[in-house]
């Protein structure tokens, strides 16, 4: 993984000194909370309900076991002992104060973490595959690109005021397990006829209250000329994006009033017109290796004969066999596995990872995974390298930690943003939403299957709840808390919008109207479909009348 060099270390270390004198001039009256709140915005930290939230940045995802080890500090010493994992593969901490935030700040930096560019209209995480660089069905690892881009974005002079902010996904296989088409511009990995790599660029997409899917802008660029092209779609953006208007704001509402074709035409004409500015940016191939090199894969040991280790293991042990079979995934090193650690405990707040646990994770990936931990868009985290043979003893010390819960992908697997318990925005709850739920469906998944429930607290959409299999959006109705429901929606390489399935429904009502949208899928699908495919095949009338006439 990516390790800092001098000029990293020297850049966070003078921005923590001036966050620090911004604080102190806070504290002391010399700044009202008007002229602070851009300043500490630019840093990560947010006011919401009842303190301040910090947000600190995981570049696509991937963290050392020593950074993980730095947040559990910050959960444990300036917090109430556990942080929020987001769908941005970020982490928040929800119970900060201001005081203390240079502190926090300057222990983050030791570890190589900040909270730049988590917030305002500028670049935020880059964000990718959380199989990157072990998964056999990618073409290249995606992570030296996401670190590439980083690296140019991350307080580009040119794109640090935006018309809004803005965001990037990178995947590298068929497979889109980074959710690409609802970012606002997306980058899919791609090998020519003649070999050579390159990336389809997409644009426009994004959840919020205009849930749009991003559209290919062009199929494919050259990797010499990535950053040059980015630059042109940014430029387009930055000069016909509006200003005016903050819900119009985004480069999916400019895309969708100039049209595709016209996107295209625009950024085009711009690429065009750099000239020699784009042999300026040209990405050489010493420096794709030299970054690829920071991403070399670990020293594997010969496993020979751990599959047959592990089939004996799980064959005598039927709980640990449907672990495996729900929380690992294939790895391309033959005898190791990934696996994914879920945070969503039934019952428990989904995402959410105590100082303890954060320890436990990293001990574990010193020991059995490099050291090196992965955070999904899902809410969950990944040790990425781990021996088949030590897949049983691993286990054993997650279930001693309440992490080894078997439902990745099952419907207690719920995505869920904080909502009205935290957020200054929301106007419902999400979190005893997903909780009710969790603990409802939990006896169910067995016959259920892979279903994705994904909840958000209102209309900015944190949960992703437009794509999912079955999505749920939290309103304020004539001041009580109530409900929409969303059916068919998909985040993977056949994306899809859900579909509204009628009237808002009360808090009390949720249980009962996700049991009859199941029931119907139970009833509709054949040959063991999951839900988006039952959804492509019956659409939307099914699922509503089940609704309804049962109401």
């Amino acid at each position: 993984m990516y390790r800092y060099d001098e000029f990293d270390r020297k850049f966070l270390a003078e921005r923590v000194a001036q966050y620090r004198d911004q604080v102190r001039r806070r504290l002391a009256g010399q700044l009202s909370e008007d002229e602070f709140r851009s300043l500490r915005l630019m840093n990560g930290l947010y006011l919401q309900l009842h303190a301040y939230m910090l947000r600190i940045s995981i570049p696509y995802g991937t963290l050392s076991s020593a950074q993980l080890r730095g947040l559990a500090e910050v959960a444990r010493r300036w917090d109430k002992g556990y942080g929020h994992f987001t769908t941005r593969q970020n982490i928040q901490f929800n119970w900060i104060k201001l005081e203390e935030t240079p502190d926090i700040l300057a222990h983050l930096a030791a570890v190589q973490l900040h909270g730049i560019q988590t917030s305002g209209n500028s670049f935020r995480n880059i964000t990718t595959d959380p199989f990157a660089g072990v998964a056999g069905d990618e073409i290249e690892d995606p992570r030296p690109y996401c670190e590439i881009v980083r690296q140019w974005a991350a307080l580009h002079p040119e794109f640090s005021f935006l018309p809004r902010k803005f965001k990037i996904a990178i995947n590298a296989a068929d497979a889109d397990r980074a959710a690409v088409k609802i970012h606002d511009l997306g980058l899919y990995l791609r090998r020519s006829d003649r070999g050579e790599i390159g990336f389809a660029v997409t644009v426009g997409g994004g959840l919020g209250r205009t849930p749009i899917l991003a559209q290919t802008v062009r199929d494919f660029v050259p990797r010499r000329e990535l950053l040059a092209y980015i630059s042109a779609c940014l430029r387009v953006y930055n000069q016909y994006g509006r200003r005016d208007n903050l819900f119009k704001s985004r480069i999916k509402i400019l895309v969708q009033a100039l049209g595709i074709e016209k996107m295209r035409q625009e950024v085009e004409d711009e690429y065009a017109a750099m000239g020699d500015e784009r042999e300026a940016l040209a990405l050489p191939d010493e420096a794709v290796a030299a970054m690829q090199a920071q991403f070399a894969p670990p020293a594997y040991a010969d496993a020979a004969g751990d599959d047959a280790e592990l089939a004996q293991a799980a064959a005598s042990e039927p709980d640990f066999a449907r672990w495996i079979e729900r929380n690992t995934r294939p790895h391309k090193q033959a005898g190791h596995a990934s696996v994914v650690i879920s945070l969503k405990p039934v019952g428990r707040p989904t995402g959410d990872c105590s100082a303890s646990q954060m320890r436990t994770v990293a001990d574990l990936a010193d020991e059995l995974s490099f050291g090196e931990v992965r955070v999904t868009h899902d809410q969950n985290l990944v040790l990425p390298h781990v021996r088949k043979s030590a897949l049983y003893d691993l286990w054993l010390r997650l279930g001693a930690g309440d992490l080894a819960t078997p439902n990745i992908g099952l419907a207690s697997d719920i995505i869920a943003c904080p909502g009205l318990d935290y957020c200054g925005l929301a106007t419902a709850r999400s979190i005893p939403v997903a909780q009710a739920l969790a603990v409802h469906l939990a006896g169910r998944e067995a016959a259920i299957g892979p279903l994705q429930i994904k909840i958000s607290g209102c209309i900015n959409a944190c949960g992703h709840h437009h794509v999912g299999h079955i999505g749920i959006l939290g309103l304020e109705k004539n001041g009580a808390e109530s409900y929409q429901i969303t059916v068919g929606g998909s985040d993977g390489e056949q994306a899809a919008l859900g579909g509204i399935i009628g009237p808002a429904v009360a808090a009390h009502e949720i249980t009962a109207t996700v049991d009859r949208l199941i029931d119907a899928y139970l009833r509709l699908r054949r040959d063991g479909e999951q839900f988006p495919d039952t959804y492509r095949r019956v659409g939307l009338a099914p699922f509503k009348e089940a609704l309804y006439v049962a109401r």
